[in-house]
């Protein structure tokens, strides 16, 4: 996944279509020359309608279309002929994406299924004809409803990315590395804090041609939940994964502690992540010899892990081992 054209917002300016007015009309036959009223409806006017499509993986192609616009619906015509509905316009977004109304932040709806609908702003109901009027009383009604006017709305949408496994660490634990290591995806590594500014995705190849997809979400750090660092834009993404690996280095000075603070941005922004099933990635192991790693042993949290190497290709396969068992034993759950 290209770093450069990964874009998870978008707000755009949406105008669904005007109804069409119903008709006026009275029927006028050789013979009936004082025919009742037979009037048509109007058309509804086009909806904006979001559709999922799980071949996008970015919200890119719609961030420079900031003005969509639907088709308004035609008026009814005699003989009782409805006009025309207005043409519906098509957003196509990946699996993930949030709607929500540009004005207030309310999240309206989720697109969760290839090929699932959603109406995000509907078009204006057409106007009934002057058939719809005929009374006892009022037999030629000289009147029909107009058609409703679209609406016109500044949405949200926000994409979250759809993985099996989430990396989870402090800028600099690894986890670009790491990714680029088990699978085709080419992240920016760097030495430096916030190399990985964008989410990142890859296909990690399994035993049996099997295979699971992993997230590598940018940093986090102490106060991420209020925003610091990349804060809240990228912890969103964390909500979207099965299992949560969280990676540690191994010159940490306190794993336990710096597993905690991670643990606890997470408890903070949204206390259901605590829900998913997390697992621990000891980082940068190559410099550690087994006398090392027995004494760490007893500093290492209570959860599943497994001392790893990304540049040494040390641990890799127990790791997957380890995540494919956590990830099938949530499918049977």
């Amino acid at each position: 996944m290209a770093s450069d054209n990964f874009v998870d917002y978008v707000k755009i300016n949406c105008t669904s279509g005007n109804g069409g007015g119903g008709s006026t009309h009275y029927r006028r036959e050789k013979y009936i020359p004082l025919g009742g009223p037979d009037g048509g409806d109007g058309g509804r006017g086009g909806h904006i309608i979001l559709k999922g499509n799980a071949q996008l993986w970015t919200l890119l192609h719609l961030k420079f279309q900031k003005h969509i616009k639907a088709g308004h619906g035609v008026h009814g015509t005699g003989q009782l002929k409805t006009g025309a509905e207005g043409e519906d316009k098509y957003i196509e977004v990946p699996l993930g994406t949030i709607a929500k109304d540009g004005e207030t932040g309310e999240v309206l709806f989720e697109i969760s299924e290839d090929g699932e609908e959603r109406i995000l702003v509907p078009g204006g109901r057409g106007g009934k004809g002057n058939s719809h009027f005929k009374s006892s009383t009022n037999r030629a009604p000289q009147f029909a409803q107009p058609g409703e006017p679209g609406q016109e709305a500044w949405m949200i949408l926000e994409l979250k990315i759809l993985a099996d496994v989430g990396l989870v660490g402090f800028p600099n634990a690894g986890k670009s590395t790491l990714l680029s290591v088990l699978s085709s995806a080419k992240p920016e590594i760097g030495n430096y804090p916030f190399t990985t500014v964008r989410p990142n995705l890859g296909i990690v190849p399994y035993r049996n041609y099997q295979s699971f997809v992993m997230a590598d979400i940018p940093g986090i750090i102490e106060g991420a939940h209020e925003g610091k660092g990349l804060g809240l834009r990228f912890l969103r993404h964390i909500e979207r994964n099965s299992v949560l690996l969280f990676m540690v280095p191994a010159d940490s000075n306190d794993i336990a502690k710096e597993y905690e603070v991670l643990l606890n941005e997470l408890r903070l922004y949204n206390p259901e992540l605590l829900h998913k099933d997390r697992l621990l990635a000891i980082t940068k192991s190559d410099m550690l010899d087994d006398e090392l790693k027995e004494a760490m042993r007893a500093e290492i949290p209570a959860i599943p892990y497994v001392f790893i190497s990304s540049v040494a290709q040390q641990g890799l396969l127990e790791l997957k081992d380890l995540i494919w068992k956590t990830l099938q034993n949530d499918n049977m759950a």
